[in-house]
């Protein structure tokens, strides 16, 4: 029998002699003030567990970690992303791609929710498939970018968990790289990058890449130091993020085509 705030038990012997019965101390939960039976046995006792009410959440969201980059250069983009996919401390596969090749001259690097990224990709590639029907053509790298802001902006009051960096060849054959935020806004810019690893990684390109933070002059970058660069990135940025390792996939897009070349990486 239970007894709700403030109530009284009779004195008197418990039960099998165990003494007089005392009220039970008060117990607050989401569904008012409870109190335990007098004198409790052991199984009597909830540990909020079993009996009491207890709060459940659920989030449409899971973040999969992972990190990606893209560098642009005058006549070709260089893009990377590592092949790590986590959830909270634990890794469900280390060989998931990060690049999502959208057309010959395009590919979307996206970190984040892995769901998300299949879903946004389906209907990026569903759109495109419906342009090539009626124009005849492959879509720009500039018009790839636009759909996905508007893709990304149709989405705004349920975002796709997806951090995405687009790079390929503009019209004019030179690379382009474009950084979105989760509802679409975006800006063509000379590198981006995104995920776990990114606050590791932009503070390095600033100093190598863009040289904001040096006086000598730049010189331009051939696609052989922008790769180096960026395999010296990841291994940084998978020193100090767990959710960043095991490989990174490298994509070169010129005008003869796309090259792609893995580099191991920490395992751990």
């Amino acid at each position: 029998m239970a007894f709700m705030l403030g109530a009284r038990t009779p004195a008197g012997p418990g039960p099998r002699g165990s003494g007089p019965m005392v009220a039970g101390p008060p117990i607050f939960n989401s569904e008012g003030p409870l109190a335990l039976p007098a004198n409790p046995s052991a199984d009597q006792i909830d540990h909020g567990v079993t009996e009491n009410p207890y709060e459940r959440r659920f989030s449409p969201y899971d973040f999969n970690g992972g990190t990606t980059l893209a560098v642009a250069g005058d006549d070709f983009v260089v893009v990377a992303g590592d092949t790590r996919m986590s959830t909270g401390y634990e890794i469900l596969s280390r060989n998931v791609s990060k690049l999502h090749p959208m057309t010959s001259k395009c590919v979307l690097a996206a970190a984040g929710c892995k769901t998300d990224v299949d879903t946004l990709t389906t209907v990026l590639r569903t759109n495109m498939q419906m342009y090539d029907h009626k124009l005849g053509k492959e879509m720009s790298t500039t018009a790839v970018a636009q759909m996905l802001s508007n893709t990304l902006y149709y989405r705004r009051f349920f975002p796709y968990y997806s951090f995405n960096v687009l790079a390929g060849l503009d019209a004019e054959g030179k690379g382009a790289v474009f950084s979105y935020d989760a509802i679409g806004s975006y800006e063509r810019v000379p590198f981006s990058a995104s995920g776990s690893g990114q606050s590791y990684i932009i503070p390095l390109m600033d100093n190598i890449v863009t040289y904001k933070t040096r006086l000598d002059p730049k010189a331009p970058l051939t696609p052989e130091e922008t790769v180096s660069i960026v395999k010296d990135a990841f291994v940084t940025a998978g020193e100090r993020d767990i959710y960043t390792g095991d490989a990174v996939i490298i994509q070169v897009i010129t005008a003869a085509g796309i090259t792609t070349e893995t580099f191991p990486l920490k395992k751990d």
